[in-house]
């Protein structure tokens, strides 16, 4: 009757069982990571494709919109959290192969910063609106007042430093240097970023 009896008795000892912790889960955090990792490299090698202005031309901004689309709100605003402390700790991310605190302490270093506001009005927007920031039509007013934002608090940025390194300097002056150039070539690389990413979040289903 003992035989029976503990013959009867299914024993699961698997890790996943022992420790309650789903083996999907962990992937999942594994995926998340590499994605993250990944994201900052696209933000790095876009940094350093650039041209020299006082506001240098770079594809950061095409790298913020692509993983704002493919990686959503939170991995992409991870992503851009890294850059900006490899960035502080010196390693050479920034456009110009330039590294340091400093960098961020500079004139456009609030552009940078600005970044990461973008990436936190995304992560907001997606709690609000759910699955429909999957959607191009939400998605990109979303973006585009995100880049608003970043304009906005760049250009603070930017006459509170200069002001204090050069001497005082008008709005009108400031916007015609670090924004109104970069109006145009931002739209046109928000609207090809959504576009390959939507492309290819149906052929990555772990997005």
């Amino acid at each position: 009757m003992e035989c029976k009896l503990y013959a009867c008795i299914e024993v699961d000892i698997s890790p996943a069982r022992a420790y309650n912790f789903p083996m999907s889960n962990q992937r999942v955090k594994t995926n998340d990571m590499a994605f993250i990792a990944l994201g900052a490299v696209v933000i790095i090698v876009c940094s350093w494709i650039s041209i020299p202005t006082v506001v240098p031309f770079t594809l950061q901004t095409f790298a913020i919109f692509f993983l704002l689309c493919l990686l959503g709100g939170k991995r992409a605003t991870f992503s851009i959290v890294i850059y900006i402390l490899l960035g502080a700790a010196g390693v050479p991310v920034f456009s110009g192969f330039k590294g340091g605190f400093g960098v961020l302490l500079g004139p456009t270093g609030g552009y940078v910063v600005g970044f990461v506001l973008m990436g936190l009005l995304y992560i907001l927007c997606e709690k609000l609106l759910g699955g429909r920031m999957k959607k191009l039509s939400a998605a990109m007013p979303v973006m585009l007042a995100g880049l608003l934002i970043c304009y906005a608090f760049g250009t603070a940025w930017f006459l509170f430093v200069y002001t204090g390194e050069a001497g005082r300097v008008g709005l009108l002056t400031a916007l015609s240097w670090c924004v109104f150039p970069f109006i145009v070539p931002d739209l046109v690389k928000m609207v090809l970023a959504a576009v390959i990413a939507g492309r290819i979040r149906k052929q990555v289903p772990q997005l």
